[in-house]
């Protein structure tokens, strides 16, 4: 029987060693979850995050739009071309929130179709990411990084469009973009007062605009609205107000009704979200109680400061009242817009005293029927986009599925890429070159107004030097219980009035 040495016993045991490390290597190999979802999108948290061409469809609904993209991004491939992103995050586990996001993508494509193929051969032509941070924003650093990158030169990044909501990571993820990274930066559905530029803080977000008025400025329409422009004590007025401090949105909101509401005779009504205000919590147990003590109050217009599953949580309360004699009146701001698809609303809540208003974007009625407003707006741009949505059930330009531009989220973001695309190709048509730079994109901000303006399907977009939109409409709409949709009611102007005939410059100081 043979015996082993030393060093033999110790090269078998290296060799077993090396077998087993790389059995084991392959094995782990074999087993190893697959964290990549595409080129550029990584599996994190449970879901796809980064950076697609379309290749790759975030959520099942997106499917159609996407492909859709990835076949006109493909079509520019060989021509001189920039990238426009839209930043949002695309997966969401309620019902209204994935058909909020469908519009929002749906908006985009729009734009970028009718760029490519409606612009009379306008160059540079229009490349679309799809940009996908994560639910609650959570990896917008590493989204932001990466989009900056595509900056250089191939992919020519020349502005990131949308950000649907005014969040803390919205906020950041806006400052990495804009200051450090210097990509020129289109605000979708973003309208708290301190993500943006103002005078006292002109320099904030270098290179950011907004194309939604702030959350001040629909609450002075409001006001305007209500009051025929009178300074009247709001004596049957209640505030209602989220508690929650990182939420930008219900923030500013809050402040803003508070100045409409001066001189109320009760203090606001307060609740606290959860921190993720998408979900249900225990909120309307809250408002339970609440809803006793409004009875006993003399309001009659009620302000609410917070957010769409709260704000439906709060109807339905107001619907099963006791006090069913009385009246009220309900006003929030542009997030109650998914509210008419929120299939949890109770609708007749609203055939029992109750009517819900609010500070909407665009409205198919704002433009196109008679007696709509010479100035602020036109029927032709309206027009422009509802076509093109109602080709989008079939080729060439679809199909991308139904486009809903009555809850205006398509209609945001359309404008919003429209504002981009205009900046961008207002320095080509300048003979500066077919692709301009970064910078030459954030100084073509500064021209967007008057003669210049943009003219968006919502309304005239007319930036001031702070980039945000001057004297915007504001359509204010009605939900109808009735119908299940939602009613023109009438437009309200932040400056009280609206701008005179071609011209929205901003007023001097």
């Amino acid at each position: 029987m043979r015996t082993w040495g030393p060093l033999t016993k110790a090269a078998a045991g290296l060799l077993a060693l090396a077998l087993l490390a790389g059995g084991g290597w392959t094995l782990y190999g074999w087993l190893r979850p697959d964290r990549t979802c595409a080129a550029g999108v990584d599996r994190r948290g449970g879901e796809c995050v980064g950076v697609s061409d379309g290749g790759f469809s975030f959520a099942g609904n997106l499917d159609e739009v996407s492909a859709r993209i990835k076949a006109e991004n493909d079509s520019v491939a060989r021509v001189p071309h920039v990238s426009v992103a839209i930043m949002i995050p695309m997966t969401a586990d309620e019902p209204f929130e994935q058909r909020k996001v469908l519009s929002e993508v749906q908006g985009m494509y729009l734009a970028q179709y009718r760029a490519n193929h409606r612009s009379n051969d306008q160059t540079p032509k229009i490349r679309l990411l799809l940009a996908n941070p994560g639910r609650d924003h959570a990896y917008w650093p590493a989204v932001s990084d990466d989009l900056a990158r595509r900056a250089g030169a191939g992919e020519h990044l020349r502005a990131v469009v949308a950000f649907n909501v005014s969040v803390r990571a919205t906020q950041q993820a806006i400052a990495r973009l804009t200051n450090e990274r210097h990509i020129p930066v289109v605000g979708g559905a973003v309208t708290a007062n301190d993500i943006g530029n103002s005078a006292a803080h002109p320099d904030a977000y270098k290179g950011f605009v907004r194309v939604l008025p702030t959350t001040r400025d629909q609450a002075a329409a409001l006001s305007f609205f209500n009051k025929g422009g009178k300074d009247e004590a709001p004596e049957h007025s209640l505030v209602v107000e989220d508690l929650r401090e990182d939420d930008n949105y219900t923030v500013t909101l809050k402040k803003a009704f508070h100045e409409l509401t001066k001189g109320a005779p009760r203090a606001p009504e307060q609740f606290r979200s959860p921190a993720d205000f998408s979900k249900e919590g225990s909120t309307s147990n809250d408002f339970h109680q609440m809803v006793n003590t409004i009875c006993n109050s003399t309001a009659k217009d009620i302000y609410f400061a917070g957010r769409p599953v709260q704000l439906r949580q709060f109807i339905n309360e107001l619907g099963a009242r006791a006090c069913t004699d009385k009246q009220y009146r309900v006003v929030s701001g542009y997030a109650a817009s998914t509210l008419s698809s929120d299939a949890k609303l109770n609708w007749d809540a609203l055939r029992g005293g109750v009517s819900v208003e609010y500070a909407s974007v665009s409205h198919p009625d704002a433009w196109t029927t008679p007696g709509a407003p010479a100035t602020g707006g036109s029927k032709a741009a309206y027009e422009e986009l509802s076509g093109l949505a109602a080709e989008a059930a079939r080729k060439p330009v679809g199909p991308i599925g139904r486009v809903d531009l009555t809850d205006s989220r398509a209609v945001t973001t359309h404008d919003a890429a429209w504002t981009a695309i205009t900046a961008i190709r207002n320095n080509s048509r300048n003979g500066s070159g077919t692709i301009p730079s970064l910078d030459q994109v954030r100084n073509a901000w500064l021209r967007l107004h008057g003669a210049d303006k943009v003219r968006g399907a919502s309304g005239w977009i007319c930036l001031d030097n702070y980039g945000n939109p001057y004297d915007k409409s504001v359509p204010v709409v009605r939900l109808n219980p009735r119908t299940r949709s939602v009613d023109f009611v009438g437009h309200a102007w932040p400056e009280g009035g609206r701008p005179p005939a071609e011209d929205c410059t901003a007023d001097g100081d």
